[in-house]
């Protein structure tokens, strides 16, 4: 179900603002070249958009709460808990994220990138080739 307190409509409405804010970064970065706006675009995107599973404990001794998140998320709130195994989980997933996200935007940049213009040589008129007669119109005196 997509609707009253779903996980799915959580997940699509955190992408679909994730979305606006990569919008947002690409056009802010429009005095950058191209290819280090959309490494850096998509590096961004890809640390938001990449997940991480995550384990919290619960208020009963022993239980725990498992789940994904953004790695950022689950790596930020692991930094605030002093949880180690997971700062780790959450920042490997992020770095991967990034590094992905940036080859993506190389990817593009490599598809997208303007061919190079092969100039062809100047023709040299030799002397077989005559040259045009220009013609005359008739005039009537």
């Amino acid at each position: 179900m997509l609707f009253a307190d779903s996980m799915s409509l959580l997940w699509l409405s955190y992408y679909g603002l994730s979305l606006l804010v990569v919008l947002a970064i690409y056009f802010a970065l429009a005095w950058l070249p191209r290819l280090p706006r959309l490494v850096i675009t998509w590096g961004v995107a890809g640390v938001m958009w990449m997940p991480a599973n995550f384990r919290l404990p619960l208020v009963e001794e022993g239980e725990f709460y498992t789940g994904w998140a953004p790695s950022a998320m689950v790596a930020a709130v692991a930094f605030f808990e002093h949880s180690a195994s997971g700062l780790r989980n959450g920042l490997l997933w992020a770095i991967l994220g990034i590094a992905l996200g940036a080859c993506l935007g190389i990817a593009l940049w490599w598809w997208r990138r303007p061919m190079p213009v092969e100039e062809a040589p100047a023709r040299r008129q030799s002397v077989e080739e005559p040259q045009p007669v220009r013609r005359r119109e008739p005039v009537i005196r």
